[in-house]
């Protein structure tokens, strides 16, 4: 954010700097509330028309309002309540509530000639009742709320006609507003209106005036803002008495237009899952496999399943019953040891200690025996590891390895194993356990790809690796968080995964509160985030080039299939984005977008028409956006 106030010499804004006290009535604003005024300006111009809002820096709910004018001038009144004076209405009354219509929030304002009741009812079209505001006693005087479009559960309410009426302990008056939620309808028409409700008379002639020590002030774009800035917060900012306070933004920079090339392809996408523990956690149902593995609507597309080898092989067959309907539905199948036998280790334990150096085939066997079962059990394996984590300390089933004992076991023993073998799945992709696997030309023909944990790093390219042409796996991250952030920096985390040309991500447990599917079978926050990739970038899809950050807070990247385009879009900013893109050797006509918000659950919209290879996405706030041709 842009915290600096212009000292320069702004030309033809001078003179109007000089003339702001001037514009304002000042016998008037000394009978009243504290007032600031001021101009907003970027690189030698006003700016119109854009939302100037200052916050109580000790009560974040406490927060005033208004628009810039045509010359960039703003004037607000800080004050919790409302104003009396000789111009009060005499008698009880319920205003018209401003703006009207209204789409996201309105004031409501009433007054009493004496202390009385005041009941606040909002009904629909029908009659029907939808919010109440029960005030109890209240003095005599003007009184205010703001009313938010919802209703008593919070639940926003519908575009339409709806009633507010005013009950006292004897009178009744009724308005009529119109809500049309989603519309840019408030202009820079009328006073300021405080956003919260008015609170009790404080005394005669002035009510609830508050005067803060520090404020907090926001100035940021609205659909009419000439010229576009850049949103910018200044803190620390003091009020006292008649004030003038200038502010001076950045102006906002056109976005680069992203180019997505197709003849410039990347890495070959494996698919995108999760972790099914069968012995640590219930078992899937027939419900959750199905919302994992589908990829229709409220399905999650997944095409990666990650198993536990267990190092008892009687336990094997607890594993079967998920991977094989996973499978039948086209998901890969790959699994990890946590320990190896007891008997096979040095301590004798399946927590901790090494595998022992006798060792080395019985427990090639042994892993080859589980690919074997799974085949048997209509549960092919994909790949299969060496190791879960050999690199950290842990109380529960464990096994430590070094780079040698690592090398050694993909150069002598891997060849035993009927299926991809895996290495090293370090903690956070540790090169000590993988280079020198790479830098055996043995070692690296018998290896399947390289695999690694992001617990601490390792969400990097891996140039070594690519020399080799062996791929990268992302095979285990989580985090314990579940709030809308979280859930997007998860997206964030897959784009970042995807742009070091990792060839899979693959989630902890699939069945978790913090996963993408609650023990209730409710996908999550995350989960929905997640499927914008597992469901449309299918297994065999192919990374191609496109502008990874075109502007501040909006990271793309882009897939093809054949002649099909899918891009992923996340915006991490606060505020909408328009996006332009070219796209360079394609014959793409029409795509169809697909939005997650925090109140949004990968929504399907209308087409977005191709001319000329070119077009424009706008990309909510705090949103993940992907767009398919097919």
């Amino acid at each position: 954010m842009n915290r600096r106030t212009s000292s320069r010499a702004w030309g033809s804004l001078a003179g109007l700097f000089a003339l702001l006290p001037l514009l304002i009535n000042a016998q008037i604003l000394a009978a009243q509330s504290p007032r600031v005024s001021g101009v907003v300006s970027t690189s030698g111009t006003s700016v119109a028309n854009a939302s100037v809002t200052f916050i109580d820096a000790a009560d974040s709910t406490v927060r005033f309002d208004t628009l810039t004018d045509e010359f960039g001038g703003y004037l607000l009144s800080l004050s919790t309540g409302v104003e009396s004076d000789a111009a009060s209405p005499a008698a009880f009354r319920l205003e018209q509530n401003y703006p009207n219509p209204f789409s996201s929030s309105t004031a409501i304002s009433w007054f009493l000639e004496r202390p009385d009741e005041a009941l606040l009812i909002i009904y629909d079209l029908v009659g029907r009742e939808v919010r109440r505001f029960t005030h109890g006693p209240q003095p005599s005087g003007v009184h205010r709320l703001l009313w938010d479009g919802r209703d008593e559960r919070g639940e926003q309410l519908p575009r339409g006609v709806y009633f507010c009426r005013l009950q006292s302990s004897n009178r009744i008056m009724t308005r009529k507003m119109l809500y049309l939620p989603g519309q840019n309808l408030e202009n820079n028409s009328g006073p300021a209106i405080p956003l919260h409700p008015a609170r009790t008379a404080a005394g005669p002639g002035l009510e609830n005036v508050r005067l803060s020590d520090s404020w907090i002030v926001r100035i940021t774009n609205t659909a009419n803002t000439i010229p576009r800035i850049v949103p910018a917060e200044f803190s620390g900012i003091t009020v006292e008495g008649i004030t003038v306070r200038n502010f001076y933004v950045d102006r906002h920079q056109p976005a680069l237009t992203a180019v997505v090339q197709f003849d410039q392809p990347r890495q070959i996408i494996r698919g995108f899952g999760a972790a099914n523990i069968v012995g640590w956690r219930p078992d899937m149902t027939a419900g959750q496999i199905a919302t994992a593995f589908g990829t229709g609507d409220g399905q999650l597309g997944f095409s990666i399943l990650r198993l536990r080898v267990p190092p008892d092989s009687t336990a094997f067959k607890a594993q079967v019953a998920t991977a094989r309907a996973a499978h039948q539905r086209g998901a890969i199948l790959i699994a990890s040891p946590w320990t190896p036998p007891a008997r096979m280790k040095t301590n004798n334990s399946l927590i901790g200690g090494r595998l022992r150096l006798d060792c080395y085939d019985d427990f090639a066997r042994h892993l080859a025996s589980f690919v074997n079962y799974m085949a048997a059990q209509g549960a092919p394996l994909y790949a299969i590891s060496v190791q879960n984590e050999p690199d950290v300390n842990v109380t529960y089933e464990s096994c430590d390895y070094n780079g040698e004992e690592m090398r050694k076991f993909m150069r002598e023993n891997a060849p035993a194993i009927t299926t991809r073998v895996m290495a090293p799945e370090g903690c956070n992709f540790n090169r000590s356990l993988s280079d020198p696997i790479l830098n055996d030309p043995v070692a690296t023909a018998n290896l399947g790809m390289i695999c690694g944990h992001l617990y601490g790093g390792g969400l990097e390219p891996y140039p070594l690796a690519r020399e080799k042409g062996v791929e990268v796996w992302m095979t285990e991250h989580l985090v314990l968080d579940t709030d809308w952030a979280s859930a997007l920096a998860t997206g964030k985390e897959i784009h970042d995964c995807m742009a070091a040309e990792m060839n899979a991500y693959v989630w902890w447990y699939i069945i978790r509160y913090y996963g993408p599917i609650d023990e209730n079978g409710t996908v999550t926050r995350r989960g929905w985030v997640m499927s914008h990739f597992s469901r449309f970038i299918r297994p065999g899809c192919r990374r191609i080039e496109v502008t990874e950050n075109p502007q501040p807070g909006v990271h793309l990247s882009a897939y093809t299939e054949g002649t099909n385009l899918v891009i992923v879009a996340l915006n991490t900013g606060a505020r909408a984005a328009e996006q332009p893109f070219a796209l360079s050797g394609s014959s793409v006509t029409a795509l169809t977008p697909f939005v997650t918000t925090a109140e949004k659950n990968c929504i399907a919209g209308g087409a977005i028409s191709v001319s000329d290879g070119r077009f424009t996405l706008t990309l909510e706030p705090s949103s993940i956006t992907t767009v398919v041709s097919r």
